[in-house]
């Protein structure tokens, strides 16, 4: 009976499953074993995040509101905060807008032993008519569910914790300073907090978004940083997780960091294999501007996903304006692979136009000089620069849409 039974449910189970995806048919499966993608905890049909839900406690102690000259980065909070539980047996709860507060958590929880975390950076930003907007959340979204999917935590629906989002900035507009360059930066997080020393995917989570009002990444205009080229330690690697945005991949890059400050230089250019290809700047993707030498033709250049980078959004943003503003005047594009040798060239040779990092905190950051095999490799600026024609052009076009001045679809208004 079993035998003749199993034909039948294992047509059955064929005929309901979903066409594999062409990474998966066999023509494929020589692919590397980490091109597989990552399924996230939440599979199973549980309550998603539902903005109607929403309940809303006002603070009874509204925070003074800081001098905007004075803003640090990251060191001054609103008064509220996002919260939204998970459990593996009802899904995402109620979401909660409360005063800004302390954690409690057990101290067997996951997320302190095993690095249940990941998190996002975005920013909100006040137009000219005071309207509070995002900039291409969706990206920041579809980032954070790939990040959580890879530690085997909860996914959630992109537009409900967009609308979510929205609404807590609003709430919390007072905090962004009206004059440009200034915003308020949001900080979405998830974390396990099961309570088990067991090595498992986590029963609980809890998602939170907290905010800090910032000011300009440079207050009194560019400063071109200078780099150490890093080969001793490596930021990421193909099959890790270099390219998902969580807590365990920033602390182990903090001590290369401080061992290149005690020699002069401000940030790490990360070098991964005996190629020596450029990957990433400190916490930023790096852009490359630089002539061919054969035909002179001007390319800028950044290195591919190939999960040794984070996506970055910033990064993204920049290639679609480059491909829109720059392409038209003849310059080529590329995600390609640079190494270190190619770029000492391009220096020595006079074809290495500019280099700059980019990401949220700052836009674009350009680099005066990179230090590498014991030389100084200029990068293009003249002394008296402190930026090239290219990462200024990027930072005007990027903060024109960010501030809603010239209306695109990257600018979502709360």
């Amino acid at each position: 009976m079993l035998r003749q039974l199993l034909p039948r449910c294992t047509r059955a189970v064929r005929a309901a499953a979903p066409a594999q995806p062409a990474l998966l048919r066999p023509a494929a499966r020589a692919a590397r074993w980490y091109s597989i993608q990552p399924q996230a905890a939440s599979t199973a049909k549980r309550m998603d995040i539902e903005p109607s839900r929403l309940s809303i406690e006002e603070t009874k102690s509204p925070k003074q509101l800081v001098d905007p000259a004075q803003l640090v980065f990251g060191k001054e909070f609103t008064d509220h905060m996002l919260t939204i539980e998970w459990t593996a047996t009802d899904g995402w709860l109620e979401p909660k807008i409360v005063p800004y507060q302390n954690l409690s958590l057990d101290p067997a929880t996951c997320v302190l032993h095993y690095a249940f975390e990941c998190f996002e950076g975005m920013k909100a930003y006040k137009d000219k008519d005071g309207e509070v907007r995002l900039f291409r959340p969706d990206k920041n979204m579809e980032r954070f569910n790939k990040s959580a999917a890879r530690i085997a935590l909860p996914t959630f629906s992109p537009t409900g914790l967009i609308e979510l989002i929205s609404k807590f900035a609003k709430l919390e507009n007072r905090f962004i300073p009206d004059q440009r360059g200034y915003s308020l930066y949001l900080r979405p997080t998830m974390i396990g907090t099961q309570k088990t020393l067991g090595v498992g995917a986590p029963g609980s989570a809890l998602l939170y978004v907290i905010a800090s009002p910032v000011g300009p990444y440079y207050p009194t205009g560019f400063k071109a940083v200078s780099l150490e080229a890093t080969d001793y330690a490596v930021r990421a690697w193909p099959g890790g997780v270099g390219d998902k945005k969580l807590g365990a991949n920033y602390a182990p890059c903090i001590l290369p960091q401080l061992e290149a400050a005690s020699r002069g230089f401000q940030q790490n250019l990360w070098l991964f294999g005996p190629e020596e290809y450029i990957t990433e700047v400190g916490t930023m993707n790096l852009f490359v501007a630089i002539k061919d030498k054969e035909t002179g033709q001007k390319e800028l250049i950044t290195a591919p996903l190939d999960g040794t980078i984070l996506e970055g959004v910033t990064r993204d943003s920049i290639l679609s304006l480059a491909r829109e503003k720059l392409a038209p005047d003849g310059w080529k594009i590329s995600e390609r692979k640079l190494t270190m040798k190619q770029l000492h060239e391009a220096s020595h040779e006079g074809r290495l136009i500019e280099v700059f990092g980019a990401g949220t905190a700052a836009i674009v950051s350009p680099v005066r000089k990179i230090s590498w095999k014991g030389e100084l490799v200029d990068c293009g600026l003249k002394e008296h620069e402190e930026s090239g024609e290219i990462a200024l052009k990027m930072k005007e076009w990027m903060e024109a849409r960010q501030y809603g001045d010239d209306e695109h679809e990257w600018s979502y208004r709360c």
